[in-house]
């Protein structure tokens, strides 16, 4: 099968004024760079259509657009408005497509529930026409949001359904990609997820796969080649792609390219152009509805910070990350943002069960070790060297008179009500 596909060339044909052809043409324009162009061409055409009707297909396409160019309020209006088939011939193969699409767009305004809901129709009704090429679009936002949420479960389940490979067309091949990144990113394994998006890297049709706006994969990319070490790779990936989005006038692409260049540029200890990186993503981000992809800076903002040991300004971007995820319902996240927070020592919250002689970087170390995490994964999470992991460990075995990770985690199991006479020796 071609790899070069978008949704409107897989359509059926329906008696209407507005052609698929030009349907097609229009998207198409559109994921090659040129949406500004298609978006005219669609509202030339609203001018010819008999009594301002605006047909299924019309509504899918233009809804498409809308949310490339940063306009997911516009979006979401038109992708509801292309879901219902049950009038003017609607077709079920064009509804499936802006059910993927609404989800998405609900996704980014961050009105999760009705995302999941829409994912849920879709997926109803999938299993009842088999329309494949549908299938990894749907359940690409259902495995993300159940990862952020922390649901596991669900979140493999929507992976498994969204599953394609290199024989499958483009369209199918990206969001199954996603989709299996954005649950190992959630996990914090960042190797998992470069090799989720190998697939895309490899395609061997760049331009509407590039396209900023149209498939949010290289900020998750080259944030997952910052984090795994690999800074000079990271720095090569993302400068064409900061480049065209720059041309292009992106700002959500723009910002989102602009996180991972400030975790970069902290990398190498420039930690002022950081800021200004971090800065710049958030002025980017200013007056767009995007609440997910603005705690997603400030998150990765805080973190830098922190490891900068720039604590106070750490403190408040990441009070603002966890505000943000805390709307959201993005549970993993929250309890990220509240491992920083501890680590930072700084307005840490609520205090959980652990011992109170360790510092509060300790204390951070000493609770991921103690779930389970390996000295890799703990650095990973807290931004900092697996030596600084190992140096800490030290301490805190010292500090509390335990050997192993085993009797590390016995310091911080939460003991039942029947185990809690009283206050032990081990609590603050």
């Amino acid at each position: 099968m071609p790899h070069q596909a978008t949704f409107a060339l897989s359509t059926t044909p329906r008696p209407t004024r507005w052609s698929p052809r030009r349907s097609a043409s229009a998207t198409r324009t559109a994921a090659l760079g040129r949406p500004e162009e298609s978006a005219a061409a669609y509202e030339a055409a609203v001018a010819k259509l008999p009594g301002g009707a605006q047909p299924q297909r019309f509504q899918l396409g233009r809804g498409w657009v809308d949310l490339a160019l940063d306009a997911p309020e516009a979006a979401r209006s038109r992708l509801e408005a292309a879901v219902p088939t049950g009038y003017r011939m609607g077709s079920t193969r064009i509804s499936l497509w802006a059910q993927g699409w609404l989800a998405r767009t609900q996704f980014a305004l961050g009105a999760w529930p009705d995302a999941v809901e829409t994912v849920q129709r879709a997926a109803v009704r999938l299993a009842e026409s088999r329309i494949e090429l549908v299938r990894p679009l749907v359940h690409w936002t259902g495995a993300q949001i159940h990862a952020l949420r922390g649901d596991w479960e669900t979140a493999e389940h929507h992976v498994n359904q969204a599953a394609a490979d290199l024989h499958h067309y483009e369209v199918m091949v990206v969001p199954a990609c996603l989709a299996r990144a954005h649950v190992a990113e959630a996990r914090g394994d960042y190797a998992r997820v470069l090799e989720a998006l190998s697939p895309v890297v490899q395609l061997p049709t760049r331009q509407s796969v590039d396209e900023p706006g149209f498939w949010p994969w290289p900020d998750v990319y080259a944030n997952a080649l910052v984090m795994t070490g690999r800074l000079e790779e990271a720095d090569a990936f993302l400068t064409p792609h900061e480049e065209l989005a720059a041309r292009r006038g992106r700002r959500s692409t723009m910002a989102l390219l602009g996180y991972a260049r400030g975790r970069l540029t902290a990398a190498r200890g420039d930690i002022d152009t950081a800021r200004e990186a971090f800065e710049q993503a958030l002025v980017h981000l200013e007056h767009l509805p995007l609440p997910y992809d603005r705690a997603r800076v400030n998150f990765a903002y805080g973190q830098t910070l922190r490891r900068a040991g720039k604590r106070r300004e750490a403190d408040a971007a990441l009070h603002n990350a966890r505000d943000a995820y805390l709307t959201l319902g993005a549970r993993t996240y929250v309890e990220r943002c509240d491992r920083e927070l501890q680590a930072s020592g700084l307005r840490a919250g609520r205090p959980g069960p652990g011992p109170s002689r360790l510092t509060p970087q300790e204390q951070a170390v000493a609770r991921l070790v103690a779930s389970g995490a390996t000295n890799k994964q703990t650095a990973l999470e807290l931004y900092i060297s697996v030596k600084t992991v190992q140096y800490h460990l030290t301490h805190i075995y010292s500090k509390l008179g335990v050997r192993s990770r085993s009797e590390l985690a016995a310091c911080f199991r939460e003991p039942s009500p029947t185990e809690r006479p009283g206050p032990t020796a081990l609590e603050p």
